[in-house]
């Protein structure tokens, strides 16, 4: 894995949104960032496999959605076990994508386009083909390596059983047994995930310094920030005690547990803040942490750390006008005292894609991308619910490539069906995602829904999103903010609230969403209609559509 020796430096950013007086302003705290899982967005090689020359083409289509920033999922060098999140060279870039001349041209395109890069960061495990873990295992108990890890030997008369009793989050133990290199059982190693992927030990400083390094290689090929994987899970619990339950995949983001969201974790982002902020043109950090509260998560955005993390506690919030309206006061209180931006998310790569897991149909999902397009702070789009596209749930077993599917008493294994590749035309036999076919089988309605297909239509999904990404960044009441004025006198399921621009001046912005089954009357038009989830005539507010307004 030597590809990283000729790695080309780009070392720039976009140029920087800034105020009257010239100041930055901080582009995270407002952006709209559109997640690409590489795997499944465009196919330039024709293997039918995602990569990044196909990215890299595309790329115009994302500067004309109106979006500020694409996060890419890992397309490091790895086996693959967990599609790329097992990492075997954190400085390569795998075959199946590219090369890192793909990588250096895909960031300066972005940045001539405008578009901001952020690449996906995975420090709480490797591959197990990583050449740390390799060499822990060639040179048996001893080995310093081994201290990079969390090899342990094993309990019972002849260390036959776990050293605790910690769960997979895919299921079965978190520990697997190694073989010495004589061929006699030896120690075991932790892995919260597959056992393709052992966790790092993060109290050895050698972890610490290579994770820095590598922040380095990155930042100087000119990428504008990382979002952190697992980045509650780094740091465990002094002598890694045991939790004395089973379930405990049931506990995750209700508690904290010994494994995750431990307070060792940000000594380790104070540190990464310092190297981000040596970096001109505001390069930050993206917190994936699954914790027991949204203060919880507010601890990792202090000012010396983060920059934003993901809102999980709004992606799991239901289609309900009272939780709707309780999670986003909570969101916006947690975020406020920390000085950081609240963060609104629908869909990603590991969930269920939220045109189906809401109910409701296209209807219901169009309109809870409205609201949360409206909501203060910055937005994420997972590629394809652009498109209005659902979860494919009729997968045949044979073709699933989850590592979770394959585990017991795991996750659910079926995220493969957000990944499947996205249409790009109405004909062909992967609808436009190339010439090869497509790794996961594609519904025979994807043409329906392509790029190509709802281009230019008024009422289809991707014009909706590119009306209201146009009027978000216009609206002087959009984007950024801490707060919003809710509006009572509204009937039962329906969400109302004003916005108004920092200073106060110019027009107020409003957003009505109706939650409930049923057109509902309002009590009178908070202003003119901007943009509507659905038909709207200006009478009842029909069941599940959201209208923006202006007064």
């Amino acid at each position: 894995m030597t590809q990283h020796s000729s790695a080309p430096a780009t070392g720039t950013a976009p140029a920087l949104r800034t105020d009257a007086s010239g100041e930055s302003t901080g582009w995270w705290r407002d952006a709209v960032i559109y997640q690409v899982y590489p795997r499944s967005f465009a196919d330039g090689n024709g293997d039918g496999m995602g990569d990044l020359a196909g990215v890299r083409a595309r790329l115009p289509y994302l500067a004309d959605l109106g979006v500020d920033a694409v996060w890419l999922s890992p397309f490091y060098a790895s086996p693959q076990a967990d599609a790329g999140y097992d990492v075997a060279d954190y400085r390569a870039i795998d075959p199946m994508f590219g090369d890192l001349h793909d990588a250096d041209a895909l960031i300066r395109d972005a940045h001539e386009l405008g578009l901001r890069i952020i690449v996906d960061l995975v420090p709480n495990h490797s591959s197990d083909q990583h050449e740390w873990f390799q060499r822990a295992l060639r040179e048996g108990p001893g080995s310093p390596l081994r201290d990079r890890y969390h090899f342990r030997p094993g309990r019972g008369p002849k260390g036959e059983e776990p050293p605790n009793d910690w769960e997979s989050i895919f299921g079965g133990p978190a520990w697997t047994r190694t073989t010495n290199p004589d061929g006699t059982p030896g120690e075991w190693y932790l892995h919260l995930f597959a056992p393709e992927q052992p966790d790092f030990n993060w109290e050895n400083e050698a972890v610490r310094d290579e994770f820095r390094s590598v922040l380095r290689f990155w930042l100087d090929m000119g990428v504008d920030g990382f979002r952190i994987d697992v980045a509650h899970g780094l740091v465990k619990a002094a002598g890694l005690p045991d939790m004395g339950s089973t379930g405990q995949l049931k506990l995750l983001g209700n508690q904290v547990l010994p494994f995750f969201d431990q307070d060792g974790v940000h000594e380790i982002y104070r540190s990464w803040r310092r190297i981000l902020d040596e970096y001109p043109g505001e390069r930050i950090g993206v917190a994936e942490a699954w914790t027991p509260s949204p203060e919880r998560t507010a601890l990792y955005l202090r000012p010396d750390e983060l920059h934003q993390a993901f809102n999980f506690h709004y992606l799991g919030t239901g289609w309900d006008a009272e939780a709707l309206r309780r999670v986003v006061d909570e969101s916006l209180d947690s975020m406020r005292p920390v000085g950081a931006p609240t963060t609104w998310v629908l869909s990603n790569h590991d969930v269920v894609r939220h045109r189906t897991r809401l109910g409701g149909g296209l209807a219901r999902a169009r309109a809870a991308s409205l609201l949360m397009l409206a909501l203060p702070g910055s937005a994420y789009v997972y590629q394809g619910e652009e498109l209005g596209l659902p979860e494919v749930t009729d997968l045949p077993d044979e073709v699933r490539q989850d590592p979770s599917f394959f585990k017991d008493n795991g996750q659910e294994g079926l995220r493969d069906g957000c990944r499947v590749p996205i249409p790009w035309t109405s004909t062909g036999p992967s609808y436009g995602f190339g010439s090869g076919g497509s790794w996961l089988p594609q519904p025979e309605e994807w043409g329906e829904l392509s790029v190509e297909e709802q281009t230019g239509d008024p009422t289809s999904t991707l014009e909706l999103y590119r009306s209201a990404l146009a009027v978000r960044r216009e609206h002087p009441a959009l984007g950024a903010g801490e707060s919003v004025e809710w509006l009572e006198g509204f009937p039962a399921g329906v969400l109302a609230f004003r916005r108004r621009a920092a200073d106060g001046s110019g027009e107020a912005f409003v957003c009505t969403v109706n939650t409930t089954g049923s057109p509902v009357e309002l009590p009178a038009a908070p202003g003119r209609v901007l943009l509507a989830s659905g038909a709207y005539d200006g009478g009842a507010l029909p069941a599940d559509t959201t209208v923006w307004w202006t007064a």
